[in-house]
């Protein structure tokens, strides 16, 4: 059986030390509780918090993921909440206090957008909020806005600390964190490192994303910025002091990918009548916001037909960036709302993180949410040790040891924080079939996705031989051959898998 199947037995094994552990509270409500929720959990979605500073643009990143403008992106009390987005049959919006029942509110949508009305209470005064929301797109992950870190309200910040990294020693609820940075500052690394779980099988740079989310302003926001955007995120790739804490970087523009999501008729219906006019006026009134907005000057003779209100609302939807692009894009062809709705997406780097959520994050969903409950368990047994509980510890520990899953995520974080060195040739291999860039056989070998088993087979014999032969040579030091080894039994597993499928 090949890495990518075993995630079943690995559940399994993690569903079975659950059950073992229950009835050794049963005298405690709340602790029988909280391993129901895990236990629960294992068959849940996966749970990926979207974190970073204020004005990272989060709730219009989680929005253009969604496909819907769900989570409110002003500056309102909404925004200071944690707030969890799942798929559900109906729209329903719950608010949690800190103390007292639950509490149901209003769901309310005005042009196409939901707003959350907390009925006069204080973000202070809850815990979470809880969004219920028919979407395909929430089916295979829920979505955790959190709070903006460094802002100017000590609470607001700590909301986030306090949901991803807890004071009383219990993991963070999230399986995933998504997170977003304007540029790579000293902060976002302080931020990223106290995320880290320290010790065994906690390599956080495997359940880790970060993402340029305003990228169209690195380039100034011209048409091109995009191509400057992926070009820094790059480099960050590379940088040392991501690579540890983080699987991937990538750029998007967030606001662009958000309404390319969810574009309307009269929107495309204004772009075309800014396109109508003097294509001079218009780039003159796009060189700022102000001039954009003006009652005078280029943009009323570029159109003269468009209020200004209309105009700020343009502005507010798109952005600069957005609005030249989107007029560049119809001047070249683009007839229609779902053609340009198209494009924008594309150019704003939503696919490509789209990608890398799926090939990091949801391929590796039954790994991540057995990580999540042993940690917790782990932290359990031995914060609330029990009588004839004791063995339960070693066998969270044997799971944690013997599971090649984890193996491969502690060897993945040590070759990237550089703890672990192997010769630079080698490296990008041992990385990708350790499954940086994603669970599949194929993703694993460097095959196309529709090879056949035979040149899964056949790649995975050629790569068990090269790596036999490192770990054989007496001038591989001792650390790099205890590598070697792994990727040895790595690509075992999918030659196995390989010979199961022919």
């Amino acid at each position: 059986m090949g890495p990518s199947a075993t995630g079943g037995a690995l559940t399994a094994a993690v569903r079975a030390v659950l059950h073992k552990t229950v009835p050794h509270y049963q005298d405690d409500p709340r602790t029988s509780a909280w391993l129901s929720a895990h236990l629960a959990r294992l068959d849940e979605p996966l749970r990926i918090a979207v974190a970073g500073k204020v004005k990272a643009g989060k709730s219009t990143l989680l929005n253009a993921l969604v496909g819907e403008q769900v989570a409110p992106t002003d500056a309102g009390e909404c925004t200071q909440i944690v707030t969890w987005y799942r798929d559900g049959r109906a729209p329903r919006i719950v608010a949690f206090p800190r103390s007292g029942a639950p509490v149901a509110l209003p769901v309310d949508r005005r042009d196409g957008a939901l707003v959350i009305d907390l009925q006069g209470r204080s973000a202070d005064d809850l815990d979470r909020m809880v969004v219920d929301w028919p979407s395909q797109n929430l089916r295979s992950a829920t979505l955790i806005d959190t709070p903006g870190t460094a802002s100017l309200s000590t609470g607001t910040s700590r909301r986030t600390v306090r949901f991803l990294h807890p004071d009383d020693d219990t993991p963070t609820e999230a399986d995933a964190v998504i997170y977003l940075m304007r540029q790579l500052h000293a902060s976002d690394a302080e931020f990223l490192e106290a995320f880290r779980d320290q010790g065994v099988a906690r390599a956080a740079s495997v359940n880790t994303v970060a993402v340029i989310s305003r990228a169209d302003e690195i380039g100034g926001g011209r048409p091109e910025a995009m191509i400057s955007a992926r070009a820094v995120a790059s480099r960050y790739r590379t940088e040392p002091a991501l690579r540890g804490l983080c699987q991937n970087v990538v750029a998007v523009a967030g606001l662009v990918a958000q309404t390319g999501r969810t574009l309307h008729q009269a929107e495309f219906a204004a772009l075309r009548e800014l396109v109508a006019g003097p294509r001079e006026e218009l780039d003159a009134a796009l060189l700022t916001a102000d001039r954009f907005t003006a009652d005078s000057g280029p943009i009323t003779r570029a159109a003269p037909g468009l209020e200004a209100a209309r105009r700020r609302e343009l502005l507010r939807r798109f952005g600069l960036f957005g609005l030249r692009l989107s007029t560049l894009l119809i001047r070249q062809g683009l007839d229609s709302p779902a053609a340009l709705a198209t494009e924008l997406v594309r150019r704003s780097g939503l696919e490509d993180l789209q990608h890398v959520l799926h090939s990091q994050f949801a391929e590796r969903r039954d790994l991540l949410k057995a990580r999540s409950a042993l940690l917790a368990l782990e932290r359990l047994l031995r914060g609330d040790p029990r009588p004839g509980a004791a063995g339960l510890v070693g066998e969270v520990e044997r799971i944690f040891a013997g599971a090649h899953e984890f193996t491969e995520l502690r060897l993945l974080s040590a070759l990237r924080s550089r703890v672990v060195a192997l010769p630079a040739g080698v490296v990008p291999e041992a990385e990708r079939l350790l499954g940086e860039s994603g669970a599949a056989a194929t993703t694993r070998l460097g095959l196309p996705a529709d090879a056949g088993p035979e040149h899964v087979r056949a790649a995975a014999l050629d790569a068990l031989s090269r790596w036999q032969d490192l770990a054989e040579n007496p001038m591989t030091a001792r650390a790099a051959a205890d590598a070697c080894r792994v990727l040895i039994r790595t690509c075992e597993g999918l030659l196995v898998g390989a010979e199961q499928r022919i």
